[in-house]
């Protein structure tokens, strides 16, 4: 209202959620992959596939529900105190614990094809070589694989920074800009939610708020060509 604009606090926020989300989901997403193709069961596989297509089509705002009921007490009950300190529960790590889950499901789903169209030739070669189970996975699959999980750690990064009602649900929605997961955030995506309906009759406003948007869409281009050269150079390797 006073015509003083910035963005810094909204970018950070978006950053700090999608950087946590992605540390809570990249780690389980490929090892349970690995799981699920190398060493569980097909039929194990074959009734994971329909669950992951479920948890993808679930609605956001279903997250955010779930979010607000469940993870946003035990943070501000179980995980606050036990840093020794006192969270209302609507903060970062609510919103980085919802994004994480809300990405599984992508990331899961192309890891499990990224090892699926891997030639069953070369792990035999490489079994039939001396390596163990394990060492064929790891010298293997995840390099022969290894293009593919960039592009899966990049689809789940773009989705997390642009996704919307459901951090918008538990992260705080405060200006506020903290190193502590536990301090409320105001990301980008529910900047443009929150305001961009009723505050179009103000010309200033509505600029800022659409240059949000440009701000959304040039980051997320961004960490999609970064994570598109990062594949190009491994390919060639």
């Amino acid at each position: 209202m006073k015509g003083e604009f910035g963005f810094m606090p909204f970018i950070y926020s978006s950053a700090y959620v999608t950087v946590l989300a992605f540390i809570l989901s990249a780690p389980l997403c490929l090892f349970a992959a690995i799981y699920l193709t190398q060493f569980g069961k097909h039929r194990l596989l074959q009734v994971m596939l329909p669950v992951i297509d479920i948890l993808a089509g679930i609605p956001s705002v279903v997250y955010g529900v779930w979010g607000v009921l469940v993870i946003v007490p035990a943070v501000a009950e179980y995980v606050a105190p036990l840093f020794g300190v006192a969270s209302s529960g609507y903060s970062l790590l609510s919103g980085g614990i919802v994004l994480a889950v809300m990405c599984i499901p992508y990331m899961l789903n192309m890891l499990i094809e990224v090892f699926q169209t891997i030639p069953v030739g070369m792990k035999e070669a490489s079994l039939s070589l001396g390596a163990t189970h394990w060492e064929m996975v790891k010298h293997v699959i995840i390099r022969k694989g290894f293009p593919g999980i960039l592009s899966a750690f990049g689809l789940g990064i773009a989705k997390a920074f642009g996704e919307t009602i459901a951090v918008l649900m538990v992260v705080g929605n405060t200006l506020d800009i903290s190193v502590s997961p536990f301090s409320p955030g105001y990301p980008l995506p529910a900047l443009i939610a929150n305001n961009y309906g009723e505050m179009m009759s103000i010309p200033d406003y509505d600029s800022a708020l659409m240059f949000a948007a440009l701000l959304l869409f040039v980051i997320i281009l961004i960490i999609n060509l970064f994570f598109r050269y990062f594949i190009h150079q491994t390919e060639k390797i």
